[in-house]
């Protein structure tokens, strides 16, 4: 099914029409409190939220493949405006390609780390940064699912100092000032045997992205 452009709004069954007004947002699961967060504060409630596995957040070759496939189908419902709410996100570009075909927009910067820190501040700080881990509130919360696991340090544990030698500490980059997540991410921290670093950025360049759609 091919949305035709030339049928009139009334000719449109009513979700279809409805669609027509909203901005599609497709969305890193790992940004889904933080987008309803940002939408709830700004009122934006034109912005329509589709999230993909946050878990692709550890395999970035499936996400390319999954945003084409999420395009297709929210055309076919009609959505005519659609964002990325990705970053490149290790994907060497490949979203940018993909933005470039569609006609779609993407929030600017490498990763979550680059836009929750606003992606200026995030570059003038990379060679302090450079031997450094990074923690966002999500992957606070979720370290065991989207670090340790993926990466088999709860089955071989000797994994940590090969990936984790030349780190020298664990910055947490934190949206929402919860103590109980920042006892999380020390906790990570002394795993992982790094100095531990805190940082209040709240939404970053997440905000303005949205706010601009």
């Amino acid at each position: 099914m091919v949305v035709d452009k030339n049928v009139t709004e009334n000719d449109l069954p009513p979700l279809e029409r409805s669609n027509r007004e909203k901005v599609h947002v497709i969305a890193c699961g790992a940004l889904a409190r933080e987008i309803l967060a940002v939408c709830a504060q700004h009122g934006l409630h034109h912005v329509d939220i589709q999230c993909l596995p946050a878990i692709w957040h550890a395999y970035p070759q499936k996400i390319v493949p999954g945003l084409e496939k999420a395009v297709s189908e929210a055309r076919l419902h009609g959505f005519e405006k659609i964002f990325f709410a990705y970053a490149d996100c290790g994907t060497g570009g490949d979203i940018d390609r993909l933005c470039e075909r569609e006609g779609i927009g993407r929030i600017e910067g490498p990763h979550c780390y680059s836009f929750f820190s606003g992606n200026a501040i995030f570059e003038e700080k990379a060679e302090d940064d450079l031997l450094s881990f990074f923690l966002t509130d999500f992957l606070a919360r979720q370290f065991d699912a989207f670090v340790i696991e993926p990466l088999g340090l709860d089955r071989h544990p000797q994994l940590k100092d090969i990936y984790f030698g030349n780190y020298r500490k664990l910055v947490y980059l934190s949206q929402e000032e919860d103590p109980a997540l920042q006892e999380k991410a020390k906790a990570a921290a002394d795993y992982l045997g790094l100095t531990y670093e805190y940082r209040f950025t709240g939404y970053g360049d997440l905000a303005p992205s949205l706010k601009n759609l």
